[in-house]
Parts: structure tokens; C-alpha cells; sequence
């Protein structure tokens, strides 16, 4: 048995994995992989076989791997202080540095910055800070939130039920009552008697509905509404033309706060800062997590607007010391690798490359699979990007699930060594390569992407799932 497979072994017999089929794995039914280093846009596992992660982890890797100078300012802070508590007023340095630059990127209506560890816990933080807002201001029934189907927003109790997926709802008795889901803001998969809208049209039904909503549940019920610029987990779907303002106008009619999460977009995946800077979004609440360090170390921040400090700092004067809390928020090295990274990003114009290399992808992507004889759309922005599948394109059909399509896709791509992700609830490929991926790595990317879905393409024919209309390959 070689070295790698005994690390396969052994974590079979003690690692509860994230995302898996927990009884095939524990029993050697499904494959596992220990990855060892990385470089660039690429990793390499213990066998020393190297694969472009066109994912950058779960969109968080913007940086690329390998940058020792981020190692190197842990390293520094380690030395230096690598923990205290940052509660009753007790800081750090970077902490404070961080918060500076986080409040300098965004621009002007952001007033602080909390600290967490993860998209999850930062979203347990809005929430917390929502019903809190609104007792303050005496409306104890104003506690509802609105996400939308296909959201992804973690995978917690409250975080979870924001979430609006499938599989993080079944068997966990999920959502919890006090959260809601409206329709989700994606026009290629509209309902049949849809077919004749536009995009606007799409976007100010998306807008109907979800007043609809407001007005059933009664104004004075609703707190929060909780969007991400460009939905991730669920599709990797931009808006449709003029959502944001449509959705916008609807909150401000209702005082409805929003909350902008920012998690996938911040930092320069979609080529602006934040995903709000792109699509004109005016956020009184912001989540953020993955590139804020690239992964580098956990770290998660909720940026306070004005609007809602003020609140809070009015709550604190009644009733005392805020009653929140993590153990690690504020932790020394995770915003010690946050400044780094960010200094890296912006040394590099990473956000700027994610622009203009990411517009290159998405033309690449239609190049190859705008006509491909299984391929229902190609869209994206920036640095994300998605390919979803369709049994018949013209009539945005979508095949058995059953068949699996997306997931024997991706595992196709991994043949090609490379990275791509099978998205849920649907048969779609998502890419989010690395922020320092160039126009010859995107090549790569999409070569191997056209090589995996043309290889399943030509197995379906065999199987008589599809029709061969048009060559492949």
C-alpha cells in the first residue's frame, strides 16, 4: 500500500468529512485525496499529482497558493502575539489595521467592522444583530428575514435556514420559523409561463413577489432581506438586468434592512471590491469571509453600516454591554493574514485581473460551449463562472438527475486534472480559478473542461440519453 493510500486509510477510520456520502467513505466507497502543497492556480496531492484547482478551494483561494509572504506575516504575528480575546475593548494591532483598510475599501456608509471565523458564523452574527436593532427601537415583532431560493448562506442552524438548498434543509427540521424564501433571481430557469419576459420584466417580478411576501407576512414582521450579489452555491447565477434596484426599491418602501452577503463576492472576485460596488447595491449590513484572507487563515467579518450602529450604540446606552461574542473574533493571526493578502491584492491588481482575464473566461467558455449540443447556457462574471447542462437546450430541459450528470462531469475533469465543481440542485460545472489566473491558465482551464464534458457528451449518445446533433471533441 503506498503512503498516500495508508493517509486515505487512517482518515477513513477517524475524519468526519464535510459535504460527503459519510457511509461510502467511511467504508472505502468513495474516494479520498490528501493534498499536500500548492503553487499558483495549481495544488498537488500526495502522490504528487498535480491538478489546476479551477475552484481556488471553495472560491476562497484568490491569491493563489503558495504565497510564502502571507506564511510570513503569520509567522511575524506568532512571534509577536498570536492570541488574546478582543472582548470589553481589548485589541490587537492588526485587528485595527484591518478594520481600517476593510472600511477604505468599501467607501463611504460602513461604520465597523465584527470579527468571526466563517461566512457561517458571521451570518448567525447579522441575524443576532437584526433582532437586536429592532428591539432596541421597540418593534419586537419586526424579526423576520427574507432569503431567497438558492441563496447559500452557511450551514448552521440560522445560517443554514437562510440557506435556500435542498439538502441543507432535509432531515436538520429546517428552516426555522422566523426565516422566509422568496424566488430566486435566475431568468434561464423562470417557470414555463414565464417564457415570453425579459430579463427587467424577470427582475420586477422577482420584485412583485417578494412584496407580495412582505405584505402577507405584514410589514411590521419583516427585519431583513439577505442576498448575495451573484448567487454562488446555487448556480453561480448573476442577476438579471435590474434586480438590485427593483429589489432595492421594494426594501426602502417597507423598511426592510439589507443585508449584502458578500462572502463569494468580496474582494475582488467579480472585478469591483464588492459584488455591491458592481450591481449598485446599498447594504446596511455586509458578510464577508473567504478572500478577505484567502483561506490563508479562518476569518470572517460583518461590516456595520451606519444606519444600524447607531442603533447599536443606542441599545448599549439602555441596556448595557452587548451580549455577543466569539472566543477567536478579532484573532491576531487571521488578521495578520488578512492585511497581507489584501496588500497582495492590491499590489498585484488582482481585482483589476479579475476584470479583464475574467472577462476573457467568460468569452472562452462561450467559445467552447455556447453551441455544444448538451449545454443549456455559459454565464458568469468576472471570476465566476458556470456551464449548465441541459437534455435540450432549446427548450431548457433538464435531464434526469438520476443520470448525474454535472457530478460524472466533474469527475471527468478531475481525469483531466483538473478542478471544477459540481453545483447542486441542478446539472452545472462552476469555475472560480484563482484571482492571479492568467489568459494562458484559462486556456488550460477551458481545454479541459471542453475534453471532460465532451467525453460524458459522447456517453450519453451511447446510451441513448441524448442525439449525437453535432460533432464533439
Amino acid at each position: 500500500m503506498s503512503l498516500h493510500q495508508d493517509l486515505i486509510e487512517r482518515d477513513r477510520k477517524v475524519t468526519f468529512h464535510a459535504s460527503t456520502h459519510l457511509r461510502d467513505f467511511a467504508h472505502g466507497d468513495a474516494p479520498g485525496r490528501v493534498i499536500t502543497g500548492g503553487k499558483g492556480i495549481h495544488i498537488v496531492d500526495k502522490d504528487g499529482r498535480e491538478f489546476i484547482d479551477g475552484f481556488a478551494g471553495l472560491y476562497c483561494v484568490n491569491i493563489g497558493y503558495g504565497r510564502t509572504e502571507v506564511a510570513e506575516a503569520i509567522y511575524q504575528q506568532a512571534l509577536e502575539l498570536s492570541y488574546y480575546h478582543t472582548y470589553v475593548g481589548h485589541s490587537n494591532e492588526p485587528q485595527i489595521a484591518l478594520s481600517e483598510k476593510i472600511l477604505e475599501l468599501y467607501g463611504p456608509g460602513m461604520s465597523k467592522v465584527y470579527y468571526g471565523m466563517s461566512g457561517s458564523d458571521a451570518n448567525e452574527t447579522q441575524l443576532k444583530i437584526v433582532r437586536y436593532y429592532n428591539n432596541v427601537l421597540g418593534r419586537p415583532q419586526k424579526k423576520k428575514v427574507i432569503s431567497r431560493m438558492r441563496g447559500y448562506h452557511g450551514s448552521g442552524i440560522a445560517s443554514g435556514s437562510l440557506t435556500g438548498l435542498k439538502a441543507f434543509h432535509d432531515h436538520f427540521d429546517l428552516p426555522i420559523d422566523t426565516i422566509r424564501h422568496t424566488e430566486a433571481p435566475f431568468y434561464y430557469h423562470r417557470a414555463a409561463e414565464l417564457e415570453g419576459m425579459t430579463e427587467r420584466e424577470f427582475s420586477k417580478h422577482c420584485a412583485t413577489k417578494l412584496e407580495k411576501m412582505i405584505l402577507a407576512e405584514g410589514p411590521d414582521t419583516v427585519a431583513a432581506f439577505i442576498g448575495e450579489p451573484v448567487l454562488g452555491t446555487g448556480g453561480i447565477v448573476p442577476p438579471p438586468e435590474g434586480y438590485w434596484a427593483e429589489i432595492q426599491s421594494v426594501l426602502t418602501k417597507y423598511d426592510v434592512l439589507l443585508i449584502a452577503d458578500e462572502v463569494v463576492c468580496g474582494f475582488g472576485r467579480i472585478g469591483t471590491e464588492f459584488g455591491s460596488h458592481f450591481y449598485g447595491i446599498k447594504p446596511d449590513l455586509i458578510t464577508v469571509a473567504k478572500g478577505l484572507t484567502s483561506a490563508y487563515q479562518p476569518l470572517s467579518g460583518v461590516i456595520v453600516g451606519d444606519r444600524v450602529w447607531q442603533v447599536l450604540e443606542q441599545g448599549t446606552g439602555e441596556y448595557g454591554p452587548i451580549g455577543h461574542g466569539w472566543t477567536y473574533s478579532g484573532h491576531a493571526l487571521g488578521c495578520a493574514a488578512g492585511l497581507a493578502n489584501l496588500a497582495i491584492i492590491a499590489r498585484e491588481g488582482l481585482t483589476q485581473n479579475a476584470a479583464e482575464t475574467g472577462a476573457y473566461l467568460q468569452q472562452q467558455l462561450q467559445v467552447a460551449f455556447g453551441d455544444h449540443p448538451i449545454v443549456g447556457q455559459v454565464r458568469g462574471v468576472g471570476m465566476l463562472a458556470a456551464v449548465e447542462f441541459s437534455a435540450d437546450p432549446a427548450r431548457r430541459a433538464h435531464f434526469d438527475p438520476a443520470l448525474k450528470v454535472g457530478p460524472r462531469i466533474a469527475a471527468a475533469a478531475m481525469q483531466e486534472n483538473l478542478i471544477a465543481r459540481a453545483m447542486p440542485q441542478g446539472d452545472i460545472l462552476g469555475f472560480a480559478p484563482p484571482l492571479t489566473t492568467s489568459r494562458a491558465e484559462v486556456d488550460e482551464i477551458v481545454a479541459r473542461a471542453k475534453r471532460a464534458v465532451d467525453k460524458v457528451t459522447e456517453q450519453l449518445v451511447r446510451e441513448g440519453v441524448v442525439k449525437a446533433t453535432m460533432p464533439v471533441g
